[in-house]
């Protein structure tokens, strides 16, 4: 076997070679990155997803929630409360709570621009402490209203049947679809 003469020459240079494997180098760096962009257009597509669904759960579900506490449950309780110590618990708890739900409605207020526009475009840069704060506040808030509101509410309101049956209607009433030209 005869060897490449360029190899033993000292004047010789592999220079434009090297160049070809740097290429390669480059292009094969560039194709790797390119294999992740499927995995990263799946997590940008579950941005968007959660990010609508965030608007519609805070429109619909957290804002429709807090009304009906505030226009429906707290002042059913309330009403039912023995006067005295009780109304006054009731009235303190109701008070914390509508507080609350002040605070966690600022809270979103903030978030929901970036939030918009991350479930129009996939991008849209998130304070994630924001968001932390927010998802503990509303956690506290439900633990509290859980263990210490509506169990009083349910001991309150269940001394009358009709004062749960009245809260139930009220509820129904409040979200029943109008018939048609109905005013």
């Amino acid at each position: 076997m005869t060897s490449h003469p360029a190899a033993h020459d000292p004047g010789h240079s592999s220079e434009p070679l090297t160049g070809f494997s740097r290429c390669h180098l480059g292009i094969l760096s560039r194709l790797q990155a390119f294999e992740e962009l499927p995995a990263l257009q799946a997590a940008a597509a579950q941005a968007k997803t959660i990010a609508t669904d965030t608007l519609a759960l805070f429109h619909h579900a957290v804002l429709e929630h807090h009304a009906d506490e505030e226009r429906e449950l707290f002042p059913a309780v309330l009403r039912s409360a023995r006067r005295g110590a009780e109304a006054e618990e009731v009235q303190a708890m109701a008070q914390r709570l509508t507080a609350e739900h002040r605070q966690i409605e600022s809270m979103w207020k903030k978030l929901e621009p970036v939030v918009r526009a991350v479930a129009r475009s996939g991008s849209g840069e998130l304070d994630l402490d924001a968001v932390e704060k927010l998802v503990h506040a509303y956690a506290a808030h439900a633990r509290f209203e859980e263990e210490h509101f509506l169990p009083l509410a349910e001991t309150i309101l269940g001394r009358d049947g009709n004062h749960m049956a009245a809260l139930g209607l009220s509820l129904h009433l409040r979200h029943a679809p109008q018939p048609a030209g109905y005013i």
